[in-house]
Formats: C-alpha cells, sequence, structure tokens
C-alpha cells in the first residue's frame, strides 16, 4: 500500500494504480467497472487507459456537469452495466467530482439491488465533502440531490495529484466546505485555512489539511450515519446556500456550489449572532475574510421571496419549520433553530447590503 495511510476506508494515496490494485483483486476478473466524466476523462483518465485495459475494466463516461445529474445518466450507467455482464459480484470504480461520486453511487445502489462502488474524488470539494458520508444522488424535478440513497462506498481514494488541473474557482469552491468543517468543529483547522497560501500550494501540506478536514466530517458521520442528529452540523451554511444556488441557477448566473455555501455561511453566522449569541467580533473577521476570497452575489429585497421559498425546499426541514444548524461559538453547533421568516429576511438584508 506504499506509505499511505488508512483509516475507516479512506485512503490518502500517493499513486492511484498501488492503491486500486488490492481492491481489483478482491472481485472476480470481468466484473470491474468504471465511471467518469468528459473532463476527468480527457485530462486524467487518458494517462490511466492502459492501466484499466491491462486489467480488462471497460468504462463509461458521462457528461460532465451539474445539469447531468439525472436520472438519464443513470438509465446510461445501468445500461452499460448490464450490457457488460455486471452482476451482484461487480465493483463499479467511480473516478470524478462530486456530481460524478453522487451519481454513479446511486447507480450502483440501486443495480441489481446494489453493487459494490469505490470513490476516486478528483476535486477539492469532493475530497473533502461527497466523498465522505455516504450520500448518493441525483437532481430531480428542479431540485438538488432529491432522490437518493444513503450507501457508504467500500473505499474512498484520496489523492491531491488531481487537484493539480483544477482551476482556482473549482479549489476554493472545494475550500468552503473546509471553512465550514473548521467553524463546527475545530478552530485549529480553521486557524490552519487562514494562513493557507494559494498562490503557492504545497501539495503534501494540503494532503495533511484535507486529512483534517475529512476527519471533522468523519466524526459527524459515524456519530449519526442517516442524519437523525448531530450530523446536521454538516448542513451549517447550506439552508441559505442551497437557495442562493437553486435562485442563481434559476436567473442564469450559476455559481459553484462552494461559493453559494460561503454566501449561506454568511447568512447563517449572521442569524447565529442573533439566535445563539455568537460572538459579533468574530463574526464581522469571518465575513471579512469570507468575503475577500468569495466575493459578493448581488439580490436585490425583491429576490428575498423567492430565496426563502427555496429554503423551505430544504431537505432538512420537518413538518414546515426551516431548520438551521447555528452555532454560538466557532467549533460548538446548535442544530434544528427554527428561524422566523422575519428574521431570515434581516439576514437576507444584511448580507445584500456588505
Amino acid at each position: 500500500m506504499g506509505n499511505s495511510k488508512i483509516y475507516s476506508k479512506i485512503i490518502f494515496s500517493r499513486s492511484l494504480e498501488d492503491e486500486l490494485i488490492p481492491w481489483i483483486n478482491k472481485y472476480p476478473k470481468g466484473k470491474i467497472f468504471l465511471a467518469t466524466e468528459t473532463t476527468v476523462d480527457q485530462l486524467w483518465i487518458s494517462k490511466l487507459n492502459s492501466f484499466f485495459s491491462r486489467q480488462g475494466i471497460p468504462k463509461v463516461v458521462i457528461p460532465s456537469g451539474e445539469n447531468n445529474k439525472k436520472i438519464e445518466s443513470v438509465a446510461q450507467i445501468w445500461k452499460f452495466l448490464s450490457d457488460n455482464g455486471g452482476d451482484r459480484t461487480s465493483l463499479l470504480i467511480n473516478v470524478g467530482g462530486g456530481m460524478l461520486t453522487d451519481l454513479a453511487g446511486f447507480a450502483a445502489t440501486t443495480f441489481k439491488r446494489g453493487i459494490d462502488f469505490l470513490n476516486v474524488p478528483t476535486t477539492l470539494l469532493s475530497q473533502v465533502d461527497a466523498s465522505v458520508g455516504g450520500k448518493t444522488g441525483i437532481n430531480f424535478n428542479g431540485l438538488k440531490n432529491e432522490i437518493g440513497t444513503f450507501k457508504e462506498p467500500v473505499a474512498v481514494i484520496i489523492n491531491t495529484d488531481f487537484l493539480k488541473t483544477i482551476n482556482r474557482e473549482n479549489f476554493i469552491s472545494g475550500f468552503a466546505e473546509m471553512i465550514k468543517h473548521g467553524l463546527i468543529h475545530s478552530p485549529e483547522h480553521l486557524e490552519e485555512l487562514k494562513t493557507f497560501d494559494f498562490e503557492n500550494t504545497d501539495y503534501d501540506l494540503l494532503q495533511e489539511i484535507i486529512r483534517h478536514s475529512v476527519n471533522v466530517k468523519e466524526y459527524f458521520v459515524s456519530n449519526d450515519l442517516t442524519e437523525q442528529n448531530i450530523r446536521k452540523a454538516l448542513n451549517f451554511g447550506h439552508t441559505a446556500g442551497h437557495a442562493f444556488e437553486s435562485f442563481a441557477m434559476e436567473q442564469n448566473r450559476p455559481v459553484l456550489h462552494g461559493f453559494a455555501v460561503a454566501y449561506g455561511m454568511i447568512a447563517e453566522l449572521f442569524l447565529s449572532v442573533e439566535k445563539c449569541g455568537f460572538p459579533k467580533n468574530d463574526f464581522q473577521k469571518l465575513n471579512e475574510w469570507l468575503l475577500s476570497i468569495y466575493g459578493k452575489f448581488e439580490i436585490s429585497e425583491n429576490d428575498f421571496e423567492r430565496l426563502f421559498e427555496r429554503m423551505t425546499h430544504d431537505k432538512k426541514n420537518e413538518s414546515g419549520r426551516i431548520n438551521f444548524t447555528l452555532l454560538p461559538a466557532t467549533g460548538q453547533i446548535e442544530i434544528n433553530q427554527n428561524c422566523e421568516k422575519e428574521l431570515i429576511f434581516e439576514a437576507l438584508k444584511y448580507y445584500k447590503q456588505l
């Protein structure tokens, strides 16, 4: 296994091929398949093609982009598995960003009532977020991740080499989830993120920082796999963030997921100050820092109703309440915080005038 370290089934890897071999050897010959997406196929899989063909692993390629996270793409994977003799002893290796690992994971959990899958996340966002926690899913009826399952992959291989080809925007999109992990659980992790040098990325250091971030996510997931209680901490920034994300898409000015989460974190930090006594001074500093990285999404008061309406659709809501995870302080959480419409509008008003 080289010098990679394993805890749970998360493998921090220096060589993808070396890490894949033991898994490939566990499954019957001819029953291992590869699912990837166009961008990754062009940038990376070409380098690994001879490896996969030596192992006799056929591949299916889904077009990249959130708009392809749909039932038709799942059907494409089902058909590919079916046509190539996939059965319940099969393994599906998913190499791509969060869209692809969510989608192909869902295809795997529903094919023949469930086959094993292994995720190789290729973006920072998917390495720190989508790869851990056993959520699979697709968008449906205009709503994000509306259909899905809880199912852990047999393993997740995290390799920072993939991050050398992602652009700055996608990199800082993933970075937002790391900031969230620091805010909800680890002031130390938050501090190391504040000093991270975007201009001269040290990939070995980055691998360590990703490990710290993944540890936070693992902590919440292992204590609450199906999101009955404390795992809801991971939704911090997301109730407002998903509203920003859907709204931006509707308006034809789409934003990356992490940017939407950053906007959502500012709004939800405002709610944290009002509802849970989060320190005002920390709130100001965090806002300045988040704005310096993510800029601001312009909204007008006419948009508040639509954004609010989007929040009412969030999957974490129960019986008509909009449930937020809020923070009394960095590293502390209060789940199931119900905020009145008026207060949510105040948070949006605060955000608008930044």
